[in-house]
């Protein structure tokens, strides 16, 4: 995209989109946890994403969301409060590939990989994805709008920003992550996800179908902020087709997680991934025990003056 201007070019780089995966059931949580208000003037966390993502340069919010909340959610979270372009999409378990349906007694849904295909038609340029109900802090938007901004027009270059595993736990259950490793250079090696992570007397451990499994604290760990270039969408389009056809079959339960699709890639040399660093500090609210402590921790840095007592005027 250029622009001439007496007699020279300027060129004009492309804003990233922030999609935001606001589908999530929220059954631990009890409640639509992605619109709870922890703010002063009742703000969510997805207001702060929101605030954040604006400041640090992303030019348009696409929602992924449920069509049983819609009305509700579209209502408060709009272009008009935002002052930045929103769209939204729907993610729901009829959400399939031409010539799949969905089998008999699933009602899990497919999962936050699925959940990123159903923008692939309204997002064409560099994007990162984020979880409505976790705070990322605003060092992690502005890292990661850097990235992505650098990163138009090619294919296969991939971000993350990561934090670690002692930082991401709830003192008030399991939680679900992306256990990372790192090369000398900060590309990512592997990515799995462990869904039942808890703290324990000597740090923390997950648990799977094998047992008990013991992670070190200072492990670093990702919580679903990725940046992406487009082709995701057509590698994860075949991927989703793939799992439907193996693991979906044998296990009700399955989902198409991002770092499945992530790894695969990686690992035959389609993609690199940057584990991207800066001082954020992430929190978030799994369970509505969580909220005292994330109310707290909102009012201090409105206190400090990192965010406006009001972000919406």
């Amino acid at each position: 995209m250029s622009l001439t201007r007496l007699g020279k070019i300027k060129i004009i780089k492309m804003k990233p989109t922030l999609l935001v995966l606001a589908a999530g059931m929220g059954s631990r949580y009890g409640a639509l946890k992605q619109m709870d208000g922890v703010g002063p003037n009742n703000e969510a966390i997805l207001d702060y994403s929101i605030f954040d993502a604006k400041r640090a340069g992303f030019g348009k919010v696409v929602f992924v969301i449920r069509k049983d909340f819609a009305e509700a959610f579209e209502k408060v979270n709009n272009t008009e409060r935002f002052g930045i372009p929103v769209e939204y999409v729907y993610q729901g378990l009829e959400c399939l590939p031409e010539g799949y349906s969905v089998p008999e007694g699933r009602v899990k849904p497919w999962g936050t990989c699925h959940a990123v295909l159903m923008a692939a038609d309204t997002i064409k340029e560099p994007f990162a994805v984020i979880n409505a109900d976790d705070f990322y802090g605003k060092e992690a938007y502005e890292v990661m709008a850097k990235y992505l901004t650098e990163c138009e027009g090619k294919r296969g270059a991939y971000s993350m920003v990561a934090y670690k595993l002692r930082n991401t736990l709830s003192e008030f259950g399991t939680v679900s992550r992306g256990v990372c490793t790192q090369d000398e250079n900060h590309y990512l090696q592997t990515i799995v996800e462990r869904t039942s992570i808890a703290k324990t007397e000597d740090g923390a451990a997950y648990t799977d179908e094998e047992g008990s499994h013991p992670l070190d604290l200072e492990t670093l760990v990702s919580m679903n902020f990725f940046g992406f270039t487009p082709d995701f969408f057509e590698h994860s389009t075949e991927g989703f087709k793939e799992f439907l056809d193996t693991e979906a079959k044998t296990n009700i339960k399955a989902e198409f997680f991002i770092p499945l699709m992530v790894n695969k890639l990686i690992n035959n040399g389609e993609a690199k991934l940057r584990v991207l660093s800066s001082d954020a500090v992430w929190f978030g609210v799994t369970y509505k025990e969580d909220k005292p402590d994330v109310v707290a921790k909102i009012q201090n840095l409105v206190d400090k003056g990192v965010y406006p007592n009001e972000l919406w005027k």
